[in-house]
């Protein structure tokens, strides 16, 4: 059974007589050559595959037909034209001159130089176009403009005249 474990010459640790404890679990030795091991068999996997790489790359050259004549005339420029798709390409893949991103900003600033800035829509009307916030500001101060319908006239019906 468990002897006192505030006994001064036990370090407070319970003891048991049926229990006892390894010095080592593990030995240092047997892990450094498992990694050995490992290293030697990653490091052979490693060349197996290099030259397995060779051969493959060999083979296909060596089955690879040549170029038709014609391909082999052409410039670089009609070589690429010729790998792309025709127009219109989507934006962003390789080959198209604009960037999207570029485009979004441009479009953006446009539109905010064009809410903020004064011109005459209709000058004979008397139509202006003014900045957004200014225009805002008018509709809370006075209002929006109310507009008065007309009631439309009912079309007479002939057919009702001749009874």
């Amino acid at each position: 059974m468990t002897t006192d474990p505030h006994k001064p010459g036990s370090g407070n640790l319970p003891e048991h007589g049926d229990v006892s404890f390894e010095s080592r679990d593990i030995s240092i030795s047997s892990v450094l050559w498992s990694l050995v091991y490992l290293a030697l068999t990653v490091f052979i996997s490693l060349i197996i595959c290099w030259y397995f790489f060779k051969f493959t790359a060999q083979y296909v050259s060596s089955q690879e037909k040549p170029r038709p004549l014609i391909r082999q005339q052409m410039s670089s420029e009609d070589e690429k034209r010729m790998a792309m798709p025709t127009e219109p390409r989507l934006q962003g893949v390789p080959g198209h001159e604009s960037d999207p991103q570029q485009d979004m900003r441009d479009k953006i600033a446009s539109d905010t130089t064009a809410n903020e800035s004064y011109r005459w829509v209709d000058e004979k009307a008397g139509i202006a176009q003014i900045p957004v916030k200014e225009a805002m500001q008018i509709i809370a101060e006075k209002g929006l403009p109310v507009i008065v319908a007309t009631p439309e006239k009912k079309p007479e019906n002939k057919t009702e005249k001749k009874q």
